[in-house]
């Protein structure tokens, strides 16, 4: 990794610095809800089980 790339958690604390998060859990989970959301996916079950 070259010195000017950032770590991956470099980049997760300027992204949370961006969002103003703070110490605050609810506050953090609110913000972060805002950034990365997921569809839920059914979870498939299979008769053909091994």
């Amino acid at each position: 990794m070259a010195s000017d790339e950032k770590s991956q958690a470099d980049k997760f604390r300027d992204l949370a610095r961006d969002l103003e998060c703070d110490d605050d859990e609810e506050a953090f989970k609110a913000k972060l809800k805002k950034v990365a959301t997921a569809a839920k996916s059914p979870v498939k079950k299979s008769d053909d089980a091994v």
